[in-house]
């Protein structure tokens, strides 16, 4: 188990490199070491297990609070995808979605999904499905080209800044946000929120979801119960206030943080979106 880190008070500072670039930043010998192309050595990054029974497409009643179900097809929950390494012939081991920008082509996840502290540079290769069931990709794989990250996550995996914002290569002229729309981030939103969580367990070639209250764990982490999300829910969105006329929700944090989003699949954990995040966010735009 990890402990919170305390921020530093070091200047904000943005990683923004290539997907194969070296940025240079060795992690500390406290952090677990990952064997290259393993996914399984923090949080909730690529551990299988036993997932949920799938939600029956007629039901009427909505899934109890707190407890996972396999969500239906929706334009809500098609921005929302499993990443993969270089295709996805391979297991999924992480979760992002699409959020807006000014270039309409960035995705967020959690910092551990997309850059491997242990080489000091970015995973290899990411790729990301969007609305991934059982192998079908209505709109295919879309292939990073950048990760951004806060140096100091590079350098120490500071639990407080365990957020990543991804641009994409466009697709037949189109960015993704031209085809799926995208997510509004919610920055120092509180810690009691009405959330939907999203995510791909490595076990399971379906999403699932999770209704529930945020609750305060630090002032720099949410908490919430939610049944099931295990390896592979890295870096799902925590998304408040779905509109469906505006086709958009407001995503508050990304399932990561605190022990990487938790050692247990019922409580995960995320850092809590302030000052730092949002300087994050439009540092990520401004050098798209």
């Amino acid at each position: 188990m990890r402990s919170l880190a305390r921020k530093s008070i070091l200047p904000l500072t943005l990683i923004i490199v290539g997907a194969a670039a070296v940025v240079g930043y060795a992690a500390e010998e406290s952090h677990p070491k990952r064997i290259a192309g393993d996914h399984t050595g923090y949080g909730k990054s690529g551990e299988p297990g036993e997932g949920p029974q799938d939600q029956d497409p007629s039901a009427s009643a909505p899934p109890a609070v707190g407890n996972a179900y396999t969500p239906r097809r929706t334009e809500e929950n098609a921005r929302i995808g499993a990443v993969f390494e270089k295709d996805d012939r391979g297991a999924h081991f992480c979760t992002a979605s699409v959020v807006q920008s000014p270039g309409r082509n960035m995705l967020i996840t959690a910092a551990h999904c997309a850059f491997d502290a242990d080489s000091g540079k970015p995973v290899d290769d990411l790729v990301f499905a969007p609305d991934y069931r059982n192998g079908d990709e209505p709109t295919g794989l879309w292939k990073v080209n950048k990760v951004m990250v806060d140096d100091r996550w590079a350098k120490s995996q500071d639990e407080d800044l365990d957020v990543a914002f991804v641009t994409l290569d466009a697709k037949q002229g189109k960015e993704i946000q031209d085809v799926l729309g995208g997510n509004t981030l919610g920055i120092d939103r509180g810690f009691d929120n009405e959330v939907k969580i999203t995510g791909y367990p490595t076990s399971r070639d379906t999403p699932i979801s999770c209704q529930n209250h945020t609750t305060k764990f630090s002032d720099t982490q949410l908490r919430i119960q939610c049944t099931g999300f295990e390896g592979g829910t890295s870096g799902s969105p925590w998304l408040a206030d779905y509109d469906p006329k505006s086709h958009t929700g407001t995503v508050i944090g990304v399932l990561g943080g605190h022990e990487g989003g938790g050692d247990e699949d019922d409580v995960s954990y995320a850092a809590y979106f302030d000052d730092d995040i949002a300087a994050l966010y439009k540092r990520a735009q401004d050098e798209d």
